[in-house]
């Protein structure tokens, strides 16, 4: 079979998580005998530099004719982006909010998953997880108060902004047949999510659902306040199945569901109209702090290709082999920075100096770790007041160890032999002090951040 797929590649780490997602359908493709062609789209702040507007007419269209629309992430740095200088039509997201409504995706489907091998992962204790959890959240995606009516504007001499709130029974109706049907394939259970003590639309929406519950007798229904679920969610989340709720509620819970699983970067999403068509994302953003590292999650854009497959195209056999593949790939250990069971500390020993440090707290972000400062450098009379200061074995006990400088980062390395890692980067080479292969990553610094470590390499004196 022959597929047109849409692919908007966007912003900051959108281009890098759709290329890894098409080698993966190529691989399909060329297993099972299938072709995918691509057609690229701008949309958000790529497409606001190109044609000066989030998402333009031709876009759109070429996206209608498409198959399935496959999307990376759009937007940039909200405080310190000159795509958010204009009015809020023009920004990058309103070019997303457009082509929902454009393409009428009005359900919104975002699996949340705890795999086995990221239990450790997972922030909440291993008593409230157990044995894992596994759930759907559907989300009304073309209403609510992203799609209402907004303005600002200045009352009596004070700026004032309003937002209006507005569904109605047939765009809740619909979007509740969807996650009605999804669980009568699943654990027969639908989790009904509004604020119906406060606001009317909940009332509205409480009172459509409990309407269309009635066609599904098997199913079981609750309703449950936004607030308690956001509770419920980390308190004990292998109680739900199948979350219904409207457009920005779905949003938020959607994005808390993603990091109890380990990290919004393994949380994939489809977006579908009344017919197959659907655009398939992740559910996290564009990340514009880490673009061009090649350090970004892919697998949630993976997983959201694999759900194309299967909601789009009928291929579930295809489908399940993306998504075995992703459990044989995470039980074989390899790991980006965001799914790592691992305390981090960077450290730097005698003669890093202070450009040296600098280097170490960006590469401490990029692995999502901590500095510390060696005594030997603040003996030698330079002292940083945003790093902690102190001898790194007797203060910190990490999993993941990397010792940066001559001597100071060998000695260091004293009293830390029950870390699962420890690299020691000196002037001329990159020397595993234990073998990295035991934690399951393959190699050295060098292979995670080599542009780091070759910039680390030569200010070390």
């Amino acid at each position: 079979m022959e597929y047109r797929i849409a692919t908007i590649s966007g912003d900051g780490i959108g281009p890098e998580i759709v290329r890894e997602a098409k080698k993966v359908l190529d691989k399909v493709g060329q297993k099972y005998g299938h072709k995918f062609n691509y057609e690229e789209v701008l949309m958000g702040g790529i497409s606001i530099d190109t044609y000066g507007v989030p998402l333009t007419d031709e876009a759109l269209e070429t996206a209608k004719k498409s198959d399935a629309v496959l999307l990376g992430a759009v937007g940039g740095n909200v405080g310190n982006s000159r795509w958010y200088d204009v009015a809020p039509n023009l920004r990058p997201e309103a070019g997303l909010l457009a082509i929902r409504k454009g393409l009428n995706l009005f359900a919104n489907i975002r699996p949340a998953y705890l795999y086995n091998d990221l239990a450790g992962a997972c922030p909440l204790k291993q008593e409230i997880i157990g044995d894992g959890f596994d759930m759907v959240i559907v989300r009304e995606l073309t209403g609510g108060l992203y799609f209402g009516e907004r303005h600002t504007e200045t009352v009596n001499g004070v700026e004032q902004a309003t937002d209006t709130l507005v569904y109605s029974e047939k765009e809740i109706r619909r979007v509740a047949i969807k996650a009605f049907e999804i669980a009568m394939k699943r654990k027969k259970k639908v989790t009904s999510v509004d604020k119906a003590n406060v606001l009317d639309s909940s009332r509205l929406w409480r009172k459509v659902v409990a309407e269309v519950a009635k066609d599904y007798p098997e199913v079981t229904l609750e309703n449950m306040l936004v607030d308690n679920c956001a509770m419920q969610l980390v308190m004990n989340p292998r109680q739900f199945d199948v979350i219904l709720t409207e457009n920005m509620f779905g949003d938020i819970l959607s994005d808390e569901a993603s990091m109890i699983t380990g990290s919004i970067g393994m949380l994939s999403s489809a977006s579908l109209n009344e017919s197959k068509f659907g655009l398939y994302e992740p559910s996290h953003g564009s990340a514009p702090d880490i673009a061009g590292k090649d350090i970004a999650n892919p697998i949630a854009t993976i997983l959201s290709a694999a759900m194309m497959l299967r909601f789009s195209f009928d291929l579930d056999k295809e489908a399940d082999a993306i998504e075995d593949a992703v459990r044989k790939v995470l039980a074989e250990g390899y790991r980006t920075v965001d799914i790592m069971d691992a305390k981090i500390l960077v450290s730097g020993g005698r003669g890093v100096g202070e450009e040296g440090f600098g280097m170490l707290k960006e590469l401490a972000e990029v692995l999502g770790g901590e500095v510390s400062c060696s005594r030997a450098v603040v003996d030698n009379g330079w002292q940083p007041r945003d790093i902690q200061v102190g001898q790194t074995g007797k203060t910190v006990r990490p999993n993941v160890y990397f010792a940066i400088g001559i001597s100071g980062a060998i000695q260091h390395v004293a009293g830390m032999e029950e870390s699962d890692i420890i690299v020691a980067i000196n002037k001329d080479e990159t020397a595993p002090i234990f073998d990295v292969a035991d934690y399951g990553i393959v190699g050295d610094l060098n292979k995670i951040v080599p542009a780091l470590t070759e910039k680390l390499r030569a200010v070390v004196k």
